[in-house]
């Protein structure tokens, strides 16, 4: 059973999270999006605002904040009735409090021990128009974006281009190194920097509202938050030959703050590690799920990258100089560096494993990016 990614957007009162959101489901495609919505006060203004969109799929905290809810029990009881294959759930997005401790909410999904969900990444919503004045009133701003796998820098129709650069640049300051910042205004971001949006299939031509967004979509073909996606690139990457695992977490480690997110499968070929590895990469958060082959499946690696201004050649010229010839002469500690960002639920033990801690650093250079066990 494949796990489902459960991503949490965070950010202050303001920055936009719930217009992000909103704009996430309503070009989603054909995916199945559950969602958690953490309000702070009694009124749930932020559930309302999205339940029409995703129905029984939704599930809120109320009274408080997220972080708050005693070891972490009530959240992963919601993200368990999320994940019942009922649902049919492709991916879980966390709408946390205004005033939550992403910290906490990450020390909490890493620690969760539901096979059916995995920890997905941290994606911080940053208020352009407000960014120093944020900073002032809510001083650990800073310490938030320290642990950020990937930056949104919203409403950045309401700056200028001399105020953007400063911005950009205090944020790469702040965040560790590498992590990519994108630009948005009314929280438009492509969905596919977070998760894959499937086709349209079951859900066309019932009267839902999923279908209501899609026949608004085919009749309104110069909606702008439809071509969202034209501010990035996608380079594709297909070997038959394998990748050297040593040789690919290198990649992994160098690569550029553009690339925003990394999909696909790896072979690496290495005795005892003959799987298809499953790489999903937002921002510097990273994880390797191990699945066998299905009969007849040809044995290759293939690669999305997206990202915006990267070298799409040069990034296929790094990735040619990944292959191995022959994997069947590598060392099973060869695979060390991947293996350490696959997660393995509690009591399972690791195989060839170094560091039989399951909740270690999930960003290729642990030093740089906070571990959320260090917090």
């Amino acid at each position: 059973m494949n796990s489902i990614p459960v991503i949490v957007l965070a950010g202050f009162l303001g920055s936009g999270k719930t217009t992000v959101l909103n704009h996430l489901l309503g070009n989603r495609g054909g995916t199945r999006i559950g969602v958690v919505v953490n309000d702070f006060g009694s009124i749930e203004v932020d559930a309302m605002s999205v339940a029409g969109q995703v129905g029984d799929s939704m599930v809120s905290l109320g009274g408080g904040c997220l972080c708050c809810a005693v070891d972490g029990s009530e959240l992963d009881a919601y993200l368990e009735k999320l994940a019942d294959p009922v649902h049919r759930i492709d991916v879980i997005v966390i709408e946390a409090s205004g005033l939550a401790e992403p910290e906490e909410m990450v020390r909490m999904l890493v620690a969760n021990e539901n096979p059916a969900v995995r920890y997905g990444g941290m994606v911080q919503i940053v208020d352009a128009a407000e960014f120093d004045a944020t900073r002032a009133r809510h001083p650990e701003t800073d310490r938030h974006l320290a642990v950020a796998d990937l930056v949104v820098l919203n409403k950045t129709d309401r700056i200028d281009a001399a105020e953007r650069t400063r911005i950009e640049a205090a944020l790469a300051a702040l965040c560790a190194p590498g992590i990519p910042v994108v630009g948005a205004d009314h929280g438009r971001i492509d969905p596919e920097l977070l998760f894959d949006r499937r086709p349209w299939t079951e859900t066309r031509g019932q009267l839902s509202f999923e279908d209501l967004l899609a026949q608004a979509h085919d009749h309104d073909g110069d909606d702008h938050a439809d071509h969202v996606h034209a501010a990035y690139e996608a380079t594709e990457f297909v070997s038959e030959q394998a990748l050297g695992p040593r040789r690919f977490i290198e990649f992994l480690d160098r690569r550029p703050a553009g690339l925003y997110r990394i999909k696909g499968s790896v072979y690496f070929g290495v005795p005892g590690h003959e799987e298809r590895y499953e790489v999903h990469a937002v921002g510097r958060f990273l994880r390797f799920a191990p699945h066998p082959w299905g009969r007849g499946e040809p044995r290759l690696t293939q690669l999305v990258l997206i990202g915006s201004g990267t070298d799409g050649p040069a990034l296929l010229r790094e990735l040619e100089n990944c292959r191995e010839p022959e994997p069947w002469h590598a060392a099973p500690e060869s695979m060390w560096g991947v293996l350490r960002y696959v997660h393995r639920p509690a009591g399972q033990s690791p195989d060839s494993d170094p560091d039989p801690d399951p909740d270690m650093a999930m960003d290729p250079d642990p030093e740089d990016h906070p571990d959320p066990e260090d917090f």
